[in-house]
């Protein structure tokens, strides 16, 4: 990070100093006391079940410099009134004092795998800087800005939110001169109401960019393109239409799910053969080369650069071959309609011969449309061929209903209470070969699922 003192980070902050920090800069900024090193800031963050405040001597003891607290504490402090809102602050500043080109990704899916794709892609090409995992909030994005320094030459954020005015409040903090807007999709009708809504929300990553920004969006969304109208910026279009700039043809799967095809831009074309599985990746991949290709790198090298990228955050189309020869795709982070939908091909498209179980949980945040999206999902398993559907907990009865009454369907489908049954009928019944696919709402936990089938401890 920029290097800064704490009594340079106090008068940043306006807050009041108390105690004698330690000499010397602040080497990172934490939100985690499992996290300290030697010489860390650590924000005191006053959680539902956990307050930070709680674990100021431990910090201390363990390295940190001073804690960022909203209480005089009995260790060296900066005092603020809101400690989040004085890290975005810190956060704001640091950025100011950059030269590096600062990228937002937003979408209602797919934000934390194209931020990974991009961050191997730019990587081939000089010092950047992303989020780990989905630190997406008020809390991640400027954590993230704060481990960029004079050596960063692009700095990825990923930006989430909860309801209208929360990216552009994000924005405001990071100043991005590139907005990626990958979808609009149906996450957060509960809260929004209609995708209109959603739309609204998620185009303020280009609603602020300035004059001489670019916008990156998804052409092939009707909701994403008449976000157009709201920036300044430059607008380039990406997607599998004709009249996208930066586009993709000739699409085909391997039989592992992984696409390649014919990436094409400014009247030039490269063949990508990606890593990850599954046919919606394209689209985030063609985000991804549409942000590299204008910055000025090279075509080639780009798609060299994408066919060698992978994901690094976890349980994201994540792929593990059991020792008891199982094939297990851990998608368990989240889920919404789209995002479930996509799973499912994924998975009906890496089991043509095998048989493949899908092992489902709720879809949150769905409002009044969560009866009829988890209705639609349990036709859609039966429709794809799936051999065998798991749905669990109380929110996916309907979706077992769905499947059991859409066509011949009938035991093939089952119902469970929670995840510990969801393992018993998979650990009795798995057979060699077999290919499993975890996905549900982040709330569910069906992480642990995944887990005991592959023999992983939990975080």
């Amino acid at each position: 990070m920029i290097a800064l003192t704490v009594a340079q980070a106090c008068e940043v902050l306006g807050g009041s100093l108390f105690g004698t920090p330690g000499d010397g800069p602040i080497t990172s900024v934490i939100v985690d006391s499992r996290a300290v090193t030697q010489g860390a800031l650590f924000v005191a963050i006053q959680g539902e079940r956990v307050d930070g405040h709680d674990f100021a001597d431990e910090v201390i003891a363990d390295g940190a410099i001073a804690v960022l607290a909203e209480r005089e504490l009995d260790v060296p402090c900066i005092v603020v009134p809101n400690t989040v809102e004085a890290l975005g602050k810190l956060g704001k500043y640091v950025r100011d004092q950059l030269s590096c080109t600062v990228i937002a990704i937003t979408g209602s899916s797919g934000k934390t795998s194209t931020k990974d794709l991009l961050a191997g892609v730019l990587g081939e090409f000089g010092e950047t800087v992303s989020p780990v995992g989905s630190f997406n909030t008020e809390v991640g994005v400027p954590l993230t800005m704060l481990q960029a320094d004079e050596s960063t030459r692009f700095l990825i954020l990923e930006m989430g939110m909860r309801g209208l005015g929360h990216i552009e409040y994000l924005c405001d903090l990071a100043s991005p001169s590139l907005g990626v807007l990958l979808n609009v999709g149906s996450a957060h009708m509960g809260m929004l109401g209609s995708q209109n809504a959603v739309a609204q929300a998620k185009g303020e990553v280009i609603a602020g960019l300035p004059a001489s920004g670019l916008a990156i969006l998804n052409g092939d969304d009707p909701f994403v393109r008449e976000q157009a109208q709201r920036t300044r910026a430059r607008v380039v279009m990406f997607g599998e239409s004709a009249n996208a700039d930066v586009r993709a043809s000739d699409v085909d799967l391997d039989p592992m799910a992984r696409p390649k095809f014919t990436l094409h831009y400014a009247g030039n074309e490269a063949k990508v053969k990606l890593r990850v599985h599954g046919e919606h990746f394209i689209s985030n991949a063609l985000a991804v080369a549409a942000v590299a290709l204008e910055l000025g790198l090279p075509l080639d090298e780009v798609a060299a650069a994408l066919s060698k990228a992978t994901i690094q955050s976890k349980w994201r189309m994540e792929v593990t071959d059991t020792a008891d020869g199982v094939i297990v795709i851990n998608d368990a982070y989240n889920a919404n309609p789209e995002s479930m939908r996509a799973a499912l091909k994924t998975l009906a498209a890496m089991g043509t011969e095998q048989t493949t179980w899908a092992v489902l949980g709720e879809m949150l945040e769905l409002g009044d449309d969560s009866m009829m999206e988890h209705d639609a999902i349990g036709r859609l398993a039966v429709r794809l061929d799936v051999s065998r559907l798991i749905c669990v907990g109380p929110g996916t009865r309907v979706m077992h209903l769905a499947a059991s009454n859409e066509g011949s369907w009938g035991d093939e489908s089952m119902w469970v209470e929670d995840a510990d049954a969801a393992i018993a009928v998979l650990r009795e019944e798995l057979l060699d070969g077999d290919i499993v696919l975890i996905k549900a709402s982040r709330g569910v936990g069906l992480e642990r699922v995944a887990a005991a089938l592959t023999d992983q401890e939990m975080p």
